[in-house]
């Protein structure tokens, strides 16, 4: 039984079959391009996605189910009867509506929002991005008049074109400030305070059963499983009982830890509480996210600096850490996530010197990424008891330097599972169903364990998060 798992990321697309022996292997990645049209926004083309995703699925043979991972937040509107999409997709990190959070801030709504969705008042949600589409976007408002208009987060559009159903699974809806976390059900006060049409969202649905079938080489292949990107990371690290954390450093670095079956309520430690996943005929299963919005997306900014050529260079550094060098850097370049939730906090380098070299820059970059998650750990421990052993993903999870900082840093055990795919193995995970004991991950992982105690360099970095916070707004 061979299950083909489509993670359709921020920055690509990409196809991961595993077949019955638990065996995964990347059948094909592609790019997508990526929209800057003016400061603060970020788009995709929406058919370029759907037409990347059939590609993925085109380019796989004999496999019985499909899984799909998507962006989360990102949003976009649709034609009901064409299925062509009317606008482009707002990504995540897109600003586009910090004024009207301010509004809607200035109007005291922030604890009504917090009540229902369990989410602050944050641009990077899709609720305010679905409301600007609707006011900004003359077709929006010419198909809601007739009925026709379809609003939701890309999972919903792509299964909508692909498989004719027009639905949304709990997990992703749990991201949009529309979804009361009570209910599992789309909110009407919430869709009235936000202006988003609550008849044109999708049905919401479990994560895992009957989301339709793709024809793709002259077959149809059932659907069985939709996710959010993080949430399905979440499964494939095998984290399923309360207190397990998985941290993935992509574009940004999110963490979530498994709470059960109570969604907590934590505004406090800026956490958002969110469902991990409801599994057919089951309860939903919920966990706590904090989110560092730029990890990879700052290496990679550094890089196109000149910074550095190979990502070799920075996988050692033969002096002491950069902190120790009184050198700090705060990767609030699209501002700071949890537990600060400041969207007008500026990236900060503090400590620069006649002494400071390029590789110097990076090395402190990889250190404040590091410090963020801490920060996002520490809030989390608030709340419920995290284990001692932290699994991590992504492209910093393949830096040895960064691994054994973070460890250092976190005092606790880094684990790297030995597959980069946690994303794509967690969705294809949830397609195979009660088949999926097959797919279980390799013993085999890389530990990290705490060299050297690191409480006065946190502190040192909590200062610099301190002077960046509100530069945008002074």
């Amino acid at each position: 039984m061979a299950i083909l798992a489509i993670d359709q990321g921020t920055t690509s697309t990409r196809a991961l079959v595993v077949d019955s022996s638990g065996t995964g292997r990347i059948v094909k990645a592609i790019e997508h391009q990526q929209f800057y049209p003016e400061p603060g926004r970020v788009e995709h083309d929406a058919e370029e996605l759907i037409q990347n995703i059939q590609l993925c699925i085109d380019s796989c043979h004999d496999i019985s189910a499909i899984g799909i991972g998507n962006q989360g937040e990102s949003c976009l509107a649709w034609d009901a009867d064409s299925k062509r999409a009317i606008s482009p997709v707002i990504v995540w990190q897109d600003n586009r509506t910090h004024p009207t959070i301010d509004k809607l801030k200035s109007q005291n709504l922030q604890e009504k929002v917090l009540e229902k969705a369990g989410l602050p008042l944050d641009s990077y949600f899709s609720a305010t991005k679905l409301a600007w589409i609707v006011d900004n976007i003359p077709k929006a408002k010419e198909l809601l008049c007739h009925g026709k208009l379809r609003l939701g987060t890309t999972d919903a559009f792509f299964l909508d074109r692909l498989t004719g159903r027009f639905v949304t699974d709990i997990s992703t809806a749990s991201r949009t400030s529309l979804m009361n976390l009570q209910t599992g059900k789309w909110d009407d006060e919430l869709c009235d305070l936000f202006g988003v049409p609550i008849e044109a969202l999708p049905e919401i649905v479990t994560t895992t059963g009957d989301f339709g079938s793709i024809v793709s080489n002259g077959r149809r292949i059932p659907v069985t499983a939709s996710i959010v990107d993080q949430q399905a990371a979440l499964y494939g690290h095998g984290c399923k009982a309360p207190g397990d954390v998985k941290i993935t450093f992509g574009t940004g670095a999110f963490a979530l830890v498994v709470t059960g079956e109570t969604p907590y309520q934590s505004a406090r430690q800026g956490l958002l509480p969110t469902v991990a996943w409801q599994l057919k005929g089951q309860k939903p299963v919920y966990a706590l996210d904090g989110g560092v919005f730029s990890a990879g997306a700052a290496i990679n900014w550094a890089k196109s600096l000149g910074l550095f050529k190979t990502y070799d260079q920075i996988h050692q550094f033969k002096n002491t850490s950069a902190i120790e060098k009184n050198l700090v850097f705060v990767p609030a370049l699209s501002g700071l996530g949890c537990p600060h939730w400041d969207k007008t906090a500026g990236g900060l380098w503090i400590g620069l010197s006649l002494d400071t070299q390029p590789l110097d820059l990076v090395q402190s970059i990889l250190e404040g990424i590091a410090f963020r998650a801490v920060e996002v750990i520490t809030s989390m421990n608030q709340l419920i008891t995290i284990k001692d052993e932290i699994s991590i993903d992504g492209g910093l999870a393949a830096n040895p330097y960064f691994c054994q900082f973070l460890a250092d840093a976190l005092s606790r055990q880094v684990v790297v599972p030995p597959s980069t795919e946690l994303t794509a193995f967690g969705t294809a995970q949830l397609a195979a169903g009660c088949h999926n004991d097959h797919f279980l991950m390799p013993a085999s992982v890389q530990r990290y364990r705490p060299q050297k105690e690191s409480h006065q360099q946190l502190e040192k970095f909590k200062n610099a998060v301190n002077r960046s916070t509100q530069w945008l707004a002074s």
